[in-house]
């Protein structure tokens, strides 16, 4: 960072002094690196900024207040928080974030996940349904950028939980790139994560220095969650010499080999499927690749036609391969799709959905 834009005129700006805070040695290295991960990306005008109350994202709010006023940045932050209403107090919570965000005049939208909730695979369910009322709002509002914020633990965490789940390659290195782009309903959504690199201890310092407030979520601490459970292998690994740089370097050297990977699925994809009236017909050579290539390759078609976010879970994948390769006939319904196998060829297509 420059040393003159620490001296602009307007430093003081929505209730930030960022001279003063910025004068912290610690915040000001953190600032830097958060500069780093985020001055080469090409931002519109409107960008979502993705809001939970907790220690990460206050400090997000701060460093995007920096990035737009100190690099004199035309860009038009949103912030949104999902409550999920899975706590008898996240109401109240959604609410207290607001008004100390307000202090700072920043307008805080809330988004409610209504209807019934699930019982089983929650956190999980939950993270999809927080993008899926985001990326609305992205849609309506014409946004093509979230910003959120993930950071270094997050990272660690993530790896090891599709580690245990046997994820393949894309599993693993999801994380490897600060951007990842989405379809959503016909539109391209971008999220970027630019604290990646940033410890979750930095970013609780900066919120305390800046905010003196964040909201502590007590199912960080119940142990009937596998991310609660992994925080505590992953603390006594870096005991045993785990850091952030090794990891990262796990994960890019996974990254560029699903990036092999996935030439060979649309070599493999082109070459022996026919898109035809809203179909797939897929020829005989498609499955006489390797097993990770069919199973990438057919998730990649199913996701296409049925147009979801996720293609469906491994194992039912990996269990209508095992049917498609030793059948003759048969026939399935996957992931909104139809699966229909006559002889050696293949056939997809979407199910109709009956009207209520």
């Amino acid at each position: 960072m420059k040393k003159k834009s620490l001296s602009a005129k307007k430093i003081t700006v929505d209730n930030f002094n960022f001279k003063k805070i910025l004068r912290d040695k610690k915040v000001l290295q953190i600032y830097k690196n958060f500069l780093k991960n985020i001055r080469n990306l090409n931002f519109s005008n409107k960008i979502a900024i993705s809001i939970s109350g907790g220690p990460d994202s206050m400090a997000l709010c701060f460093l995007i207040y920096c990035y737009k006023f100190i690099e004199n940045k035309k860009i038009q932050p949103i912030f949104y928080l999902v409550d999920h209403g899975l706590r008898k107090d996240s109401k109240t919570e959604a609410q207290i974030v607001k008004k100390h965000l307000n202090f700072k005049k920043i307008n805080l939208k809330i988004l409610k996940w209504k209807g019934k909730k699930p019982i089983s695979n929650l956190q999980s369910l939950a993270r999809q349904k927080r993008y899926s009322l985001i990326f609305d709002e992205c849609k309506k509002n014409n946004i093509k950028v979230i910003i959120t914020g993930h950071h270094q633990d997050d990272l660690f965490e993530t790896f090891f939980s599709r580690l245990l789940r046997g994820s393949g390659t894309e599993g693993l290195s999801s994380f490897a790139g600060i951007e990842k782009k989405f379809n959503f309903k016909g539109k391209t959504i971008t999220v970027v994560r630019p604290l990646l690199s940033i410890s979750k201890q930095n970013l609780i310092y900066i919120t305390k220095k800046v905010f003196n407030f964040y909201i502590n979520d007590p199912s960080n601490e119940m142990e009937k969650f596998q991310r609660v459970r992994l925080r505590k292998l992953i603390l006594n690994l870096k005991d045993q010499g785990l850091d952030f740089k090794k990891l990262n370097l796990t994960i890019s050297n996974l990254a560029s080999t699903n990036q092999t990977i996935n030439n060979i699925v649309d070599y493999n994809v082109s070459e022996n499927v026919i898109f035809r009236k809203n179909q797939y017909l897929i020829n005989p050579n498609f499955f006489m690749v390797p097993d990770e290539i069919v199973f990438k390759s057919l998730s990649f078609l199913i996701k296409k036609i049925s147009q979801k976010d996720y293609p469906p879970r491994g194992k039912k994948m990996m269990n209508l391969i095992k049917e498609l390769k030793n059948k003759d006939n048969y026939k399935a319904t996957l992931g909104g799709t139809i699966i229909e196998k006559i002889h050696n060829s293949v056939l997809l297509s979407l199910e109709k959905t009956k009207k209520r």
